[in-house]
């Protein structure tokens, strides 16, 4: 099983966004951030679960995937399974697609102080100039 941790961050809402994603398991400790054009906070952490489920399909495509998130809204939004926000659906039925290639995926919200790693990528990213 890998922990997954994501993260987004904008300077701005909209505004310049960034993400962070960190992979945990017994063998595996991984940092990532990447820069992902101008969106609303709430969406840079959907994209962040995007990526993220990109990155393990490429490098874990058999791994049990366990994502912790501090967004209330994206946590609720992928375990209902459902969003009235039009702009958010593209973004769920993404997740819904990546995430069915796996064995066993789950999410859970934790608080901001347990995603401090993924939190610091996703703001530096954001600093930093094209």
């Amino acid at each position: 099983m890998i922990e997954v941790y994501t993260d987004g961050a904008s300077k701005g809402n909209p505004g310049k966004s960034g993400i962070g994603i960190v992979f945990k398991s017994s063998t595996i400790y991984e940092e990532h951030s990447f820069q992902i054009g101008i969106y609303s906070n709430h969406e840079a952490e959907f994209h962040a679960v995007i990526k993220a489920l990109e990155l393990c399909k490429e490098k874990y495509p058999n791994e049990v995937l366990s994502f912790r998130s501090d967004s209330k809204v994206v946590v609720d939004t992928i375990e209902k399974e459902f969003t009235k926000n039009k702009d958010y659906l593209p973004l769920l039925e993404q997740i819904q697609q990546l995430s069915s290639h796996f064995p066993l995926f789950f999410i859970k919200w934790i608080p901001e102080k347990q995603n401090q790693q993924a939190d610091r990528l996703a703001r530096e990213i954001i600093r930093e100039e094209n």
